[in-house]
């Protein structure tokens, strides 16, 4: 007898999930439900390309139509799961419907984390997680002068740079004494900072915004030490939310994420989680870490399908490196590996001519490397990662060594 499959969630893990699973031989029925009416799109180009222009919403679909109908898969747009009943299998729908499965995926995702202060919900507020909050942005953008942009992690600085290629002001408000303090070295902090300040970007670190205020056709933005920032539009990035609350009500263990093992199961034989809203001690963590979750693009495709194979029974350990990038004016950013924890580095390259990467070493092991505008050495470096090659930093830094040669 076919089984069913449905996925929560239209999600780049949803998806990739959907197509896995088929494509590891499951012949039943796939359910895809989305909460949104546009059919599942790449999310990195809204604060990039498509805020600038260059990036038309018709290049956006992660899938066309065919796929879906050729793979058989039931995509559900415009619907939202309230209720998970693990006792029958069953998944409830905000208007009432209830589809029964055999396997239940998770691919939920996350939600931005809201400004809270007064005047956090006036109309000039803007956030940039889906395709509805960047239309309206892109639609602001057109007539603004001056923004203020609410957190210095990527989205605010991809969000800062595309505004500043429209010619508008930007300011930037970061709470940390840094850019990017959570996920990049300090010395890649340093190099963006100059990066942005070099296009006219401001910067206020160490500020907390407690309130906006009305401002004749604008807005000012109120900091922690009475500074005034006004301006026509705020673009607010302070992180996100794993939407892990269907997960919770079910049963299911939740601690910052879905819990899931090395092979995206869940606590529940039959229910998978991938991607944003999925918490799992990662390989290369030491012994008696606890579950975390990776934002990034890579992880979302890559978890879901170990997830596929759990499904059709041939569970596989979850053990690829994490790569991430970022897109900032003619900056290509481009990391592999966590450099959390390093206790030297090496530089490979120009800096005057942003081309260059950074190595990480703990100890004697290398375990990152972030590129700027060097996307072979990149590609190299998730090789390096991958296979655990041994490499010195004199190794690293010396133009002649043969990085390709190291990665065979």
């Amino acid at each position: 007898m076919n089984q069913t499959l449905v996925i929560v969630g239209a999600s780049y893990a949803g998806v990739q999930l959907a197509a896995a699973t088929r494509e590891a031989g499951f012949d039943g029925r796939i359910v895809l439900i989305g909460d949104e009416a546009d059919a599942p799109y790449q999310r990195p180009p809204l604060s990039k390309g498509f805020l600038t222009g260059s990036f038309s919403e018709a290049r956006l679909p992660l899938r066309s139509q065919a796929f879906f109908d050729e793979e058989k898969i039931e995509w559900m747009p415009s619907m939202r799961a309230t209720n998970i009943d693990r006792a029958q299998r069953e998944v409830e729908l905000h208007d009432g419907t209830r589809i029964a499965y055999d396997h239940l995926a998770l691919t939920t995702g996350a939600r931005v984390r809201k400004l809270d202060c007064p005047g956090a919900t006036l109309d000039a507020v803007h956030y940039l997680r889906d395709l509805r909050d960047a239309r309206r942005l892109a639609q602001t953008a057109r007539a603004a002068r001056r923004a203020v942009v609410i957190g210095g992690g990527y989205i605010g600085l991809e969000a800062a740079a595309s505004l500043r290629q429209h010619g508008i002001d930007v300011t930037v408000v970061e709470t940390e004494a840094r850019l990017l303090a959570r996920v990049a070295s300090p010395w890649m902090s340093a190099f963006m900072q100059r990066a942005h300040a070099d296009k006219g970007v401001a910067f206020e670190f160490g500020r907390k915004v407690v309130a906006l205020q009305p401002l004749d056709d604008a807005v000012s933005v109120v900091l922690d030490d009475d500074t005034h920032l006004p301006c026509d539009l705020v673009v607010v990035g302070i992180g996100v939310i794993p939407n892990t609350e269907l997960a919770a009500e079910c049963g299911l263990a939740v601690a910052g994420g879905i819990v899931v093992d090395e092979c995206a199961c869940t606590s529940d034989p039959a229910i998978v989680a991938a991607g944003d809203c999925a918490a799992f001690v990662p390989h290369w963590a030491p012994p008696g870490s606890r579950a975390s979750r990776i934002e990034s693009v890579q992880n979302a495709n890559d978890m879901a399908k170990v997830a596929a194979l759990a499904i059709v029974g041939r569970p596989q350990p979850y053990r690829v490196v994490p790569w991430f990038w970022s897109d900032q004016y003619d900056l290509k950013l481009q990391m592999a590996g966590i450099h959390s924890g390093f206790t030297h580095h090496a530089l490979r390259g120009s800096v005057d001519e942003k081309k260059f990467s950074i190595f990480y070493f703990r100890g004697d092991a290398l375990i990152a490397v972030d590129s700027i505008n060097r996307p072979q050495e990149h590609m190299l470096a998730r090789k390096l990662l991958a296979q655990s090659v041994k490499l010195a930093p004199h190794e690293a830094e010396d133009p002649a060594f043969d990085l390709k040669g190291a990665a065979q």
